[in-house]
């Protein structure tokens, strides 16, 4: 059971919201079931260590299909390589990450050592990340967001049109994807206009075995 403070995510908006001549509009779709929240999992001098610790990290550009991203990134415990189309392990996971790794446990009801997989991402002004969903080898998926807020986006295909909906995300909270948020609808984070770090953790949909054990 997901611990306290977690709850399913509802943007803050208005059921009904004016335009601009008075008349009332539908309200913003609510985010998916399965997208699950904590404000403030993160104390502001948290998010200052963990800020300048990872700003020192050797980040790379993220690649896909021989293209690099404007958002760069550093892997820890496993990697997803997409030229390999496959789970490759990566640098062991460091202690400085047991606090995240333990707001990941406590918003999922996992143990933080399932949380085996951390990538960290770098958005720097004009970085943001394109529609996808988190590899199939992958369960829970847990971000922690640092320094910036963003908006998250879903959409997801019903028929030939497209569902859409968006969740803010604060500085120093937590968002669980789980369910239809994980397994049904796409995610993307708009184009950032000054720095953010993200933290995502993510659970092995079957158990694996590290080349040590």
């Amino acid at each position: 059971m997901a611990g306290r403070g977690v709850r399913p995510y509802f943007p803050c908006v208005s059921l009904l919201q004016p335009d601009l001549f008075g008349a009332s509009v539908r309200a913003a779709p609510a985010p998916p079931e399965g997208l699950s929240y904590r404000a403030d999992a993160l104390t502001v001098e948290q998010e200052r260590n963990l800020a300048e610790t990872i700003g020192a990290l050797p980040f790379k550009p993220f690649e896909f299909q021989g293209h690099e991203a404007h958002r760069q990134v550093v892997a820890f415990g496993w990697r997803y390589d997409y030229g390999q189309r496959a789970v490759l392990e990566a640098e062991p996971i460091p202690d400085w990450l047991d606090p995240v790794r333990a707001i990941a446990a406590d918003l999922s009801g996992e143990p933080p050592e399932a949380f085996v997989q951390v990538l960290i991402n770098r958005y720097d002004p004009g970085a943001g990340i394109g529609w996808h969903r988190d590899r199939p080898q992958f369960a829970k998926v847990v971000g922690v967001s640092l320094l910036e807020p963003c908006a998250m986006r879903f959409r997801r295909q019903i028929g030939e049109k497209w569902e859409r909906t968006s969740a803010p995300l604060a500085p120093r909270s937590a968002y669980l994807l789980t369910g239809p948020a994980r397994r049904e609808w796409q995610h993307s984070i708009a184009p950032m206009e000054a720095l953010r770090y993200s933290v995502t953790l993510r659970t092995f949909a079957e158990r694996r075995k590290s080349r040590s054990s």
